[in-house]
């Protein structure tokens, strides 16, 4: 049996981490890692103590909002921001650090990411988001799909 990379070992965990998600359209989980050792983790859903999609309904659903549009519309926290969310709660450092997603970042995590110092982005899906793609780009910041 062969031995896990660690892309996949890494990946696949933030494929258990999305298993939290309670938004309706797309599971995401994110896990921040430097050094090989896991600093953060972060799923998409509504923010402590409110209520959730699934018990509520999605907004953007209702609207008929395409996916990688109007990201103010919607109760949820992306996987990426809650991942940076939860370092500056307990006080971590994730300057320098690899992220890996289950999916391709929106436009608004990028520029989140980009300025936390995340020095690269690997992710399993895509996501229609040219914008973010030329941020990264322009940023200087390697992202893979693997």
């Amino acid at each position: 049996m062969a031995r896990t990379s660690w892309d996949d070992y890494f990946m696949s965990i933030a494929e258990l981490v999305a298993k939290r998600s309670t938004c309706l359209r797309r599971h995401v989980g994110a896990v921040i890692v430097k050094d090989k050792r896991i600093l953060t983790t972060g799923y998409n859903g509504a923010p402590s103590g409110t209520a959730h999609c699934e018990d509520v309904g999605c907004l953007r659903e209702k609207l008929k909002v395409p996916s990688g549009e109007r990201h103010e519309i919607c109760r949820g926290i992306h996987a990426e921001q809650n991942a940076i969310i939860q370092a500056a709660t307990f006080g971590v450092n994730i300057s320098g650090s690899l992220i890996y997603s289950t999916h391709q970042p929106c436009f608004i995590c990028t520029r989140m990411l980009i300025n936390a110092h995340i020095v690269s982005i690997l992710y399993k899906e895509e996501y229609p988001d040219e914008l973010a793609v030329t941020m990264l780009e322009e940023a200087g910041i390697p992202f893979r799909k693997i």
